[in-house]
């Protein structure tokens, strides 16, 4: 069914008239300090947040709670003196450093009179701006859509289009009397449509597996160094920026592990605690690749005060986002970046399984890395002697880019070699004709 273009981009939330922001805005940031939360590192992160969307802040608010308050999050009173801060300070936007409930955020709009979002919303408006693929954005927009489905309001006809500014990017320019039936209908229409992406991006994986070369796939938490490490790795020229969320689709480059040996190298989107529950999927489909690589890198920045937290939160992640059920898991690698910051005496190693330290930006300590990337991809192979025909020489050439090959000797059937090869390599390599000289591999392969 072909979709009109009013159908097809739909504006996210926006709960009320004066969402409507144009021009650059300032906010004023709001946490809940309860007993037991870190409300500084919460503001800190936000705050990081606003910064990556543009926008600066211009005060922090704290209230002291046992819980949240039903009505207004962070209650009547506290509201009343944010409200005041508001209209003294200019700012255009309050943002809360937890997810609201459509209750709490209109009555706190109704309250405070200056547009009001929460972390969620803020963390999709990122991921709006910056979605640089046409998946990206499509999941991006499912997001918002069914983040904006329970929290519709009946606005009336006194509103026609979208305004600029933060909690309005996205999906488009609408007609704002939406109905449920209009967002159901396009919700639907984006399942279809990533149903087929995936199936697509499946493909493009199962080839990359069966490809010459290892996978290394960097992982880690948003602003961690990823992105660099990439560009020391291939001498590639990925944005970089300090700001959360940089990268947020998958970057694939070329990159030598030891000389004359390659690997592809896999930098993914950023991890971030308390993702929003809408955008998971979103997040998990950039990280299906690493499920399917060789070897993971797992990326910590060692200079913020929450790395063990931030560790931490993308392990609790990779094991129930990207291997479920104890599936099977490719060796990791902690890899403690951001050295030059720090005195690595006083970085707490306890949480991390025999870290490597380097510095990504300034190259300290990357010998050491190379080392542990060139161990983890040898394990589990055996060292044979193959003789590789003739017609199979660019089998041989591919070989050679992967792993250590030595030329043994040239004799009238084809290429003696010897390699260190993995079960599976070593298979594929016996069907297209290529046979084993080594008598002990192969006694233990007839075996």
């Amino acid at each position: 069914m072909n979709e009109s273009r009013s159908e097809s981009l739909i504006p996210e939330d926006r709960l009320g008239e004066r969402a409507r922001i144009y021009g650059k805005e300032k906010a004023i940031l709001v946490a809940l300090q309860t007993p037991g939360s870190r409300v500084d590192d919460s503001l800190r992160e936000l705050e990081d947040l606003a910064y990556t969307a543009g926008i600066p802040s211009l005060l922090e608010v704290v209230q002291n709670r046992t819980r949240p308050d039903p009505s207004y999050f962070i209650g009547k009173g506290k509201a009343s003196e944010v409200k005041a801060a508001a209209h003294e300070l200019g700012a255009d936007v309050v943002i809360f450093a937890d997810e609201l409930s459509p209750a709490q955020a209109r009555n706190l709009e109704d309250k405070i009179k200056t547009k009001v979002i929460d972390r969620s919303q803020l963390i999709m408006d990122i991921f709006a701006q910056r979605a640089a693929t046409k998946e990206a954005r499509m999941q991006v927009e499912l997001a918002q859509l069914r983040y904006l489905l329970p929290r519709l309001r009946g606005w009336g006809t006194s509103l026609t289009r979208l305004g600029g500014g933060i909690g309005t990017r996205g999906p488009g320019e609408t007609q704002l009397e939406i109905d449920r039936s209009k967002i159901n209908r396009r919700i639907h229409a984006i399942e279809r449509r990533l149903a087929k992406a995936k199936a697509e991006r499946a493909l493009k994986s199962k080839r990359r597996r069966s490809g010459p070369l290892p996978c290394i796939a960097l992982v880690g938490y948003t602003n961690s160094g990823k992105s660099t490490l990439l560009n020391r790795l291939c001498k590639a020229d990925v944005l970089v920026e300090d700001k959360l969320f940089a990268t947020l689709t998958t970057i694939v480059r070329r990159g030598e592990v030891a000389p004359e040996q390659w690997a592809l190298f896999i930098d993914t989107v950023g991890f971030i605690r308390n993702l929003p529950h809408h955008l998971i999927p979103a997040f998990a489909a950039t990280l299906e690749v690493a499920r399917d690589a060789d070897l993971i890198l797992h990326v910590v920045d060692v200079s913020h005060p929450t790395c063990n937290e931030d560790y931490a939160s993308v392990v609790s992640t990779l094991d129930h986002e990207v291997f479920p059920d104890d599936s099977f898991r490719p060796p990791i690698i902690d890899v403690l970046n951001k050295v030059d910051l720090v005195e690595r005496e006083s970085v707490d190693t306890g949480p991390f399984h025999k870290p490597v330290f380097i510095s990504a930006r300034e190259g300290i300590d990357m010998d050491g890395l190379y080392t542990r990337v060139q161990e983890a991809i040898a394990q589990g192979k055996d060292t044979v002697s193959l003789l590789v025909p003739y017609p199979l020489t660019r089998e041989l050439h591919l070989l050679s880019q992967r792993e250590r090959v030595t030329v043994l000797s040239y004799n009238k059937d084809g290429v003696e070699i010897e390699a260190s090869l993995l079960q599976h390599d070593l298979q594929r390599l016996l069907q297209l004709g290529v046979t084993i000289r080594n008598p002990a591999s192969a006694q233990q392969e007839q075996a």
